[in-house]
């Protein structure tokens, strides 16, 4: 739940922060690491897709006795060419041709904390990964 609050809010931030003008420097970056990580998937490869996770979102993938390296092979994540990027403070949103990402800026670099987001109106994003 607190999840679907941040993304939410972070939805709203996004816009108004895109429109004051954010430091378009940050914005290569995070899309980047939205790249790599949908790379990574796309490749087959789970470990490194997972190194590419917040910490809370890979272990939200971790259940059942299956690690995030399988896991989040097994998901819905359509991806697709990318598209705009806005960042404000440590939160940025990265949209694809086919989905959204939401990263956070760690010491170590941009991290994926939500992936296979789409949008619902109104209503918060509904992710394949959420942390």
């Amino acid at each position: 739940m607190r999840t679907r609050v941040i993304l939410a809010t972070a939805v709203a931030l996004a816009a108004g922060a895109a429109s004051a003008g954010c430091a378009s420097a940050d914005r290569e970056p995070a899309r980047s690491a939205a790249e790599s990580f949908y790379a990574a998937v796309t490749a087959g490869q789970g470990g490194r897709a997972c190194a590419l996770l917040a910490p809370e979102a890979a272990a939200s993938l971790r259940s059942g006795g299956q690690g995030c390296e399988q896991a989040v092979l097994e998901l819905d994540l359509p991806g697709g060419a990318p598209g705009g990027a806005e960042v404000w403070g440590d939160e940025a949103l990265v949209r694809l041709a086919r989905d959204t990402v939401f990263l956070h800026r760690f010491p170590q670099g941009w991290l994926v904390r939500a992936a296979g987001c789409r949008p619902r109106g109104a209503l918060p994003y509904s992710c394949e990964v959420e942390g």
